[in-house]
């Protein structure tokens, strides 16, 4: 360190006042003086600003009073942060602080000036010295924000273009920058709205700092973002990065959408690679992007090649994830599609919708519930289907809370009844669609999912031990009137039918995901209601958990439970929040956030796994297939008998639970609320 030259004397840097500590002082000053003032016109205003009439004794109290209460009013302005805010950012926050301040010295001035002084002043002193201060002290702060903002609105408007922000200094960067320029200078963007112009750039590359491209400056960082947002006036950000990782993505998203403008992004690489990068290219945000994790891809040509031909089953084929598995099924040449739903509404849309789009398609549409079992015998006896996958289901959690009688008759028995009917007519491939849920579950939902995966486990074991027949009929009406086939035991010493389950966390866009019911909040104006600001949960889109159904029921061999690798889970408030954004509004301003406490049932952490389970890698590096749990295979059946009967003479919730814990040795209902990494 270089010794300081004789004579040098200046002050340390440390003791050096910062902008901010001398706007707070003049702040300070103002508020001295605006108090002051505020009484004195109140005061004149009483004698219609004819100081010559003011009495003596008023004049005496206010000169008495006004000093100390100013005084106390700077300390108290001062302990409610008010000199330490940046004003040019105020908001709803900062105005309800300087209210709240004002509303705490006000009646502390009555009480100063008739009480502890004994003055006796007109109560205009008072109501208009109090509006006054209110005025004064309020406006210089607001005026402060509303004149940073009219400065830059008149700069854009003198200018007539739209300023952007261009996140990436690559080639992609370089692009969509020359792309915008030259549409600008061509006026191709017509007239109707001014045109794009890049007033800077963003890029994490240091040796790009202050230099330009294009003639646009490059300005910084990712961390430098909002406060050139601000000083460029931005309204709108590109993301040019094609070649970035979706965390480094997701990170600097986050950061763009904090800013209120409203944000677009290249696709991928690909249009890098094609040398189509063009501003047409750029995409709005959407949902997907939120996850912060790469897509799940999978090689589908093996998939369809395995269902070409064949007689295929989707029973609840009319919900989110069945009716996807129909799209996608009979794009690709099935023998026959069968969907199976008990709500016509929904089955009849999709049958409009594939018929349309695939009118040689074979398309059987049946309404009726997997609880019955001489349906279910019917459907297999005539249409023998060789591929089954089974979606209908029981989701809502809350809702299986209050009626968890309907949760084991539609869940666990009507899966029993599925896969039966399956195993006895002859079909190869059953896949059961599961849910995180049932990992050590807290609720009757995923408990009765717990439960059909070990249903589906135990047929798979009994076929492969050749102990099909001792799988045990379950019914609810009388066993003679059941429709078996004449060799009913014949096809049973010929059964050859996989088992598979395949286990995913929540569906974007899904019936009774989160997603849709906070758009519909935003779209009314708010709240959005978010359980508990801690909650999170795994997400993938309708697409992914497709493909995956798809791939579990192909690479099938019996027995297995597929899971898949989400990442890193979200939070459902930070999600939230980032929706708000991506609407257009600001959170906790324009759109409130309630928190209304966890639902019955609910956990705050979602696992994929249990730990006893482990995990072998597949084909695919994010699907993985889980060590099945070992527990009494004949037991289970005794006591789903059990629950079955106790379902179906709607028992209490008390007994349901019971037996369910008796069950499902991971159940453990009410306070199951625990962070598994824990």
């Amino acid at each position: 360190m270089k010794n300081r030259e004789v004579g040098d004397v200046r002050k340390p840097r440390s003791k050096r006042w910062k902008h901010w500590q001398k706007i707070a002082a003049l702040l300070m000053a103002y508020d001295f003086l605006a108090v002051c003032l505020s009484y004195f016109l109140a005061l004149s205003l009483r004698f219609d600003m004819d100081w010559s009439q003011i009495p003596a004794q008023y004049l005496s109290a206010y000169q008495r009073s006004i000093l100390p209460y100013a005084l106390f009013c700077v300390l108290i302005f001062h302990a409610r942060k008010l000199y330490s805010s940046i004003w040019r950012f105020a908001s709803y926050v900062e105005l309800t602080q300087t209210l709240f301040a004002n509303a705490l010295t006000i009646p502390l001035q009555i009480i100063w000036t008739s009480f502890v002084l004994g003055a006796s002043m007109p109560l205009s002193y008072y109501a208009g010295g109090a509006a006054l201060q209110l005025a004064l002290t309020t406006v210089v702060r607001f005026g402060y924000r509303f004149l940073k903002m009219e400065k830059v609105r008149r700069k854009q408007n003198a200018l007539r273009y739209e300023p952007v922000m261009l996140v990436g200094a690559g080639s992609a960067g370089q692009m969509i920058l020359r792309e915008i320029n030259q549409a600008e200078s061509s006026g191709a963007s017509g007239k109707a709205q001014p045109p794009d112009r890049v007033v800077c750039i963003i890029d994490d590359n240091p040796n790009t700092w202050n230099r330009f491209m294009e003639g646009a400056p490059v300005a910084g960082g990712r961390d430098s973002i909002p406060e050139n947002v601000v000083k460029y006036g931005i309204r709108k950000i590109f993301l040019a990065i094609p070649s970035a990782s979706v965390s480094q993505k997701k990170e600097i998203l986050d950061i763009c959408l904090a800013t209120g403008c409203k944000v677009k992004q290249l696709p991928g690489i690909y249009q890098l690679m094609q040398g189509s990068v063009t501003v047409s290219e750029m995409k709005d945000i959407s949902t997907e992007d939120l996850l912060g994790r790469e897509p799940i891809r999978v090689d589908l040509e093996n998939v369809f090649r395995f269902l070409q031909g064949k007689t295929i089953l989707v029973t609840g084929g009319g919900g989110s994830i069945g009716s996807e598995l129909c799209r996608q099924i009979a794009d690709h040449q099935p023998k026959k599609l069968i969907i199976f739903d008990i709500y016509e509404n929904n089955a009849y849309a999709l049958q409009r919708e594939l018929l349309k789009k695939r009118p040689e398609l074979d398309l059987e549409v049946l309404i009726g519930s997997v609880r019955d079992s001489r349906k279910l015998n019917a459907l297999f006896a005539q249409y023998r289907p060789e591929v089954v996958y089974h979606a209908a289901a029981h989701k809502h959690v809350p809702l299986m809370e209050d009626s968890p009688c309907e949760a084991i008759k539609n869940n666990a028995i009507g899966t029993y009844k599925t896969a039966y009917a399956a195993m006895l007519y002859g079909c190869e491939r059953f896949v059961l669609i599961s849910t995180d849920k049932a990992v050590n579950p807290t609720n009757v939902m995923g408990a009765s999912k717990r439960l059909c995966e070990m249903i589906i486990q135990s047929f798979d074991a009994k076929i492969k031990a050749g102990q099909a027949e001792t799988l045990p009929q379950l019914f609810t009406h009388d066993e003679s009137a059941d429709l078996n086939p004449p060799d009913f035991r014949d096809a049973l010493r010929r059964v050859r039918t996989e088992y598979v389950a395949v286990r995913f966390g929540n569906v974007l866009g899904s019936n009774g995901s989160v997603i849709p019911i906070f758009k519909q909040q935003i779209e009314k104006g708010g709240p959005v209601t978010v359980t508990h600001p801690d909650v999170i949960r795994y997400f993938m889109t309708i697409p992914e958990a497709v493909s995956l159904v798809l791939l579990a029921g192909t690479y099938a061999k019996g027995g297995e439970l597929f899971a898949l690798d989400l990442g890193n889970p979200v939070k459902i408030d930070t999600l939230a929040r980032n929706l708000i954004r991506l609407s257009g509004y600001r959170p906790d301003i324009d759109i409130k956030i309630e928190y209304t406490g966890l639902r019955p049932g609910e956990k705050l952490y979602e696992e994929m796994l249990m730990a006893e389970e482990g995990l072998q890698k597949t084909q695919n590096n994010l699907i993985f297939i889980s060590r099945p749990i070992p527990f009494d295979m004949d037991r289970l059946f005794v006591q789903l008998r059990t629950l079955m009967d106790a379902a179906y003479r709607n028992a209490d919730g008390a007994e349901i639970r019971r037996l369910l814990t008796e069950t499902v040795s991971t159940y453990h209902p009410a306070d199951g609320q625990r962070n598994p990494k824990e």
